[in-house]
């Protein structure tokens, strides 16, 4: 089939990039000689939402765009709330729930800060490539800052999510095999160490990474 504007294929892009992110947080367990499967399920499920997110926010790339002739003009939406609709919010909401689970997942210490910095860094990253894929790549995305907004809130959601569940005894045991540094609830609402795990003697049990 002809490819006049010279389309890039999203698969073979975002399969290796998900595979060198995979690859790269099983070497970091295994440095840190804390290699499990549940672990090993995070940093999988990490890498295939992270390229999902890069196949679905940045693609179309076009490397032979067509000229206008015209100025270039960034498509930007900059006023919150203005002709954005619930379900557009609703979908970038919940596509970020799980960043803020699996956030929380890898941080020694998640905090509400630190969860919802991290997704709004994100966040900020992908609206700022939708830009650059438009100037470049004649990308079709808007960069939104309800998109922002919205990203944000689910990223926070996310972690409420996970702080309710690993109040449930069983859960809670079962949620702390995947994380990446065992952890407690703390009386603020947020993830913090396990004194009991982290001062056991590493001959014991291997060291937990510290993201």
């Amino acid at each position: 089939m002809d490819n006049p504007f010279g389309e890039v294929p999203v698969l073979p892009v975002v399969i290796p990039l998900a595979l060198v992110v995979f690859l790269l947080m099983l070497w970091r367990l295994q440095i840190r000689r804390a290699f499990s499967w549940p672990r090993a399920a995070v940093a999988a499920a990490l890498a295939v939402y992270g390229a999902g997110i890069v196949g679905n926010t940045i693609f179309p790339i076009f490397l032979n765009k067509p000229s206008s002739g015209e100025p270039w003009t960034p498509a930007l939406a900059l006023v919150p709330f203005a002709d954005y609709e619930i379900a557009d919010a609703l979908t970038n909401v919940l596509v970020f729930v799980p960043l803020g689970i699996l956030v929380a997942l890898l941080l020694a210490s998640p905090t509400w800060p630190r969860v919802v910095g991290i997704s709004a860094g994100v966040s900020l990253t992908v609206e700022l490539s939708q830009l650059a894929a438009q100037r470049f790549f004649a990308g079709g995305h808007v960069a939104d800052i309800n998109d922002f907004l919205s990203n944000i809130t689910g990223g926070a959601l996310g972690y409420g999510i996970l702080l309710l569940l690993v109040r449930m005894p069983r859960l809670g045991r079962f949620i702390d095999r995947f994380r990446w540094a065992p952890a407690t609830v703390h009386d603020s609402g947020d993830l913090l160490p396990n004194r009991r795990e982290t001062g056991r003697s590493v001959r014991n049990r291997p060291v937990s990474p510290e993201l």
